[in-house]
């Protein structure tokens, strides 16, 4: 799958009636690759995937590769309740040049570690693309435990797994070149990533990275380096985004913060309201701080 490193889960720019802007997307993209990104994830949590009108997903898909342009892997969300509206959703992929696709556990009802293996063995089955596991048990109520990811390690056209658990990330990564040296680690703690670099967990994923491109190219720069103290100053200002954005409201804060980098659009769902005048002072001045604007 390329090179290792950062993978920014991008926003995703719609309208005031849901529609993608196709220009602030492909800017996005682009910007992303220019600063280094190893990958892309389309449409995942911070890309809004569960809010997107079924309509408008293979679009935003095939824009993304498209502005791409095969510098990186694509990664696409398909993230839904069950094994046949996932591959509702595959299905309307169907000729992309994609790298894979990327599915939480469903979300509606809590799974026991047999559904999961269940549930991911069969879109592995059916998948034209590799199958990656989302690891989001805050959202999901089910989480996938190590010795279940392990099973799944084994199943073909299951190519990795994005995680925020820093134990599960280390069991696998021990396990991964006996077992499947093609499993792709993306570890999504972001208070640790500094950390997670140090027990040789080189891949990340967040989708702050969305917003502090520099911050994070800088961040991998250093701790490629070996200037772990220079990666500890960046993480701390990825973070300190993170916790403004978390003060003020997480994600209509994410869309001013995208709105002040120039990307047009709405980046939070339709349900939530802007955060006011405020707030986005807030927001202005932390990013001013980090010399991200």
């Amino acid at each position: 799958m390329g090179k290792q490193g950062f993978f920014p889960a991008l926003g995703t720019p719609l309208d005031e009636n849901g529609r993608l802007i196709e220009g602030s997307l492909r800017r996005h993209v682009a910007d992303q690759i220019e600063a280094g990104a190893a990958g892309l994830l389309v449409m995942g949590s911070m890309g809004q995937q569960p809010y997107i009108r079924g309509g408008e997903t293979a679009e935003i898909a095939r824009i993304a590769v498209e502005e791409a342009r095969g510098a990186c892997p694509v990664l696409i969300g398909v993230m839904d309740n069950s094994i046949g509206r996932v591959q509702e959703r595959m299905d309307r992929l169907d000729g992309l040049a994609i790298d894979g696709v990327v599915a939480t556990t469903p979300f509606y009802y809590p799974l026991t570690q047999a559904d999961i293996v269940n549930f991911f063995t069969s879109l592995a089955a059916y998948s034209p693309y590799p199958v990656y596991l989302y690891d989001l048990a805050v959202v999901t109520q089910s989480k996938i435990s190590a010795q279940t990811a392990e099973k799944l390690m084994k199943v073909s056209n299951i190519g990795g797994i994005k995680t925020g658990d820093l134990t599960t990330a280390r069991v696998l990564s021990r396990l991964q070149p006996t077992i499947n040296p093609d499993f792709r680690i993306m570890f999504s703690g972001l208070d640790v990533f500094d950390a997670a670099y140090a027990y040789g967990i080189r891949d990340n994923l967040d989708g702050m990275f969305s917003c502090t491109a520099s911050l994070t190219t800088a961040m991998y720069k250093a701790l490629e380096s070996g200037d772990n103290e220079a990666a500890a100053r960046s993480l701390d200002g990825i973070l300190l985004l993170r916790d403004t954005f978390v003060e003020v409201g997480v994600f209509p804060a994410f869309t001013h913060a995208m709105n002040l980098l120039g990307y047009e659009g709405t980046f939070h769902p339709d349900y939530m309201q802007p955060i006011g005048p405020e707030q986005q002072e807030k927001v202005h001045e932390c990013m001013q701080r980090l010399a991200l604007i």
